[in-house]
Formats: C-alpha cells, structure tokens, sequence
C-alpha cells in the first residue's frame, strides 16, 4: 500500500509540473524518426511486445521497431535518458526513477497492457501440490531448506531467483518477502526464460514465472489455496498479481506510430495476441 501510494504521489507530482509548463518531454522525442520504435526492458513483457510487433509491422512496414529485454529496471534508465521509446516494466516505476526522469526533462507516462500472475513454479516430479506465501517467503531467506519440511521428499530446495534489476523479481520482493533478504545459497537467472529451464531440469528446484511461461515442463502451484490463473488474477484473489507496463515519455500524439502501437491492446486483435502469449487482456470485447 505504501508503494502504491508513493508512485500515485510521483505521477500527481509529474502532472502538476506538467501543467505549470515546468516540464516538457525530452526534445529528442520530437526529433526522432516516428517510423522508429525501440522498445527495451521487462522479459516478462518482451513476448507481448514482441507479437505486438509482428502484429504492426505486418499493417505498416513502412514502421521498423526493434525489442530487446534487459529487464524492467534497465527499460526504465532507457527510457530515461533516451535510449528507448517505450520501457517494457513488470512493476510501477520506481519514486527515484521517476526523480530521475525529472531530472533528465522526461516524463514517464505508463499504459497497462496486460495483467499477470507470478507463479510459484516447481519441477514436475516434485509431490508438492500447493505453498503458503509465508512457506514461499521461509524458503527464498532460507528458514525452509528441505522439500522434507513441507511433507515432500527429502530433497534439498534448489531456490531460484530473478536478478535484481527484473520488475519481476521486485514484485516478488515486495510481495512475498517484505523486505526479507534472500538466502546466500540461492541462484540468480537473467530472464523467465532462463528460470523457467532451470526449474524443469532441476527436481529439487522452486522459482517464480510470468504466467506467460508457465507450460507442461513445470508445475505452477496453488499459493493459499489460489491457483494462479485468469479469473483469479483479474479478482484479485491470487495473492502475486499485478499489471504490466509499457512506459513512454509524455503520451504519444494521436495518430502517430507510437499511439498505434501503443494502443494495440485495446483492440480486439491485441486482446487476443495478450491472450496468445499466456497473459490476461485489460479488456474484454
């Protein structure tokens, strides 16, 4: 509650410098080619923008758009100081990114594209069918180091984490560990892809995916009682949801390239692309 009512506080901030002509977007935003769209940030919400891309291109392309993921706190530094158009984030911008923003004569502005659930992910021969948050939070800061300790085999937990500048690691952080530190012993992957290898070929293992990752080669469980999935994300009963971004500096004109791409998950092709990927659409048609 805390955070969100920081980043309310950061965008009210923004808005009324805004309003008061204190602060414009950055010149380059005006200069650059409109027909170039670069995108980085969030591996969570890389294979949206992605389909995103294929989708668009195929109707103009004339338009080149480019997507890298190195993460949703290097989305946000990209945006920031240039380097991208839209930051891809699997987490609100932080109040010191949007300091830094200010700063610079940016003005973040986010688009909620798609909703997501965070899921506990074991291998799937592990017997485990279902994990409280606070056996979650026991395991990552290392209290729980056992699968033996929550009726499983006698198998030592292999804990898997996202690295630290992911949105999806911070949500995670926020949500389950509450300022928790994570065990020493635990190892640190660079995208959900690369987690998401690492659980199904390690029996012992447990880390947190993107719905859009989660298939058959691991076993998503239920976290207090609630299965991660549609109708519990959009209710807000699965306790590790949470909206993903694509962040812009100021509000693309209408028309432009950049509102046409940003706007594709509004329409019904791009609620059915969110859909395709393993996500949940903010809007049904």
């Amino acid at each position: 509650m805390v955070r969100t009512a920081k980043v309310v506080l950061a965008v009210a901030v923004l808005g009324a410098l805004v309003a008061a002509g204190a602060l414009l977007p950055r010149a380059y935003a005006a200069e650059k080619n409109p027909n170039v769209i670069v995108i980085d940030g969030s591996t969570t919400v890389g294979p949206i923008a992605k389909a995103f891309r294929e989708y668009y291109m195929a109707k103009h392309p004339e338009v080149n758009i480019t997507v890298s993921e190195s993460g949703s706190g290097n989305g946000a530094k990209s945006l920031i100081n240039g380097s991208c158009d839209i930051a891809d984030m699997s987490r609100p911008m932080e109040m010191s990114e949007y300091k830094q923003a200010v700063a610079n004569g940016a003005m973040p502005c986010p688009t909620v594209v798609a909703l997501d659930g965070v899921a506990l992910s074991v291998h799937p021969s592990n017997p485990i069918s279902a994990i409280t948050m606070q056996q979650a939070a026991d395991i990552y800061t290392g209290k729980i180091t056992n699968w033996n300790q929550l009726g499983g085999p006698n198998k030592e937990i292999v804990v898997i984490s996202r690295d630290t500048s992911s949105g999806t690691y911070e949500t995670f952080e926020t949500k389950v560990l509450h300022g928790g530190k994570i065990t020493p012993s635990a190892e640190y992957v660079n995208s959900n892809g690369q987690m998401r290898s690492r659980v199904q070929s390690t029996p012992g293992a447990i880390g947190y995916l993107g719905l859009g990752y989660v298939d058959e080669t691991v076993k998503a469980l239920p976290v207090d009682g609630v299965t991660p999935e549609r109708g519990t994300v959009v209710s807000g009963k699965y306790p590790i949801s949470r909206p993903l971004f694509m962040v812009t500096n100021g509000y693309p004109a209408m028309g432009s390239p950049l509102y046409q791409f940003l706007t594709v998950c509004l329409s019904r092709d791009g609620q059915a692309i969110v859909e395709n990927v393993g996500y949940i659409p903010v809007t049904s048609y």
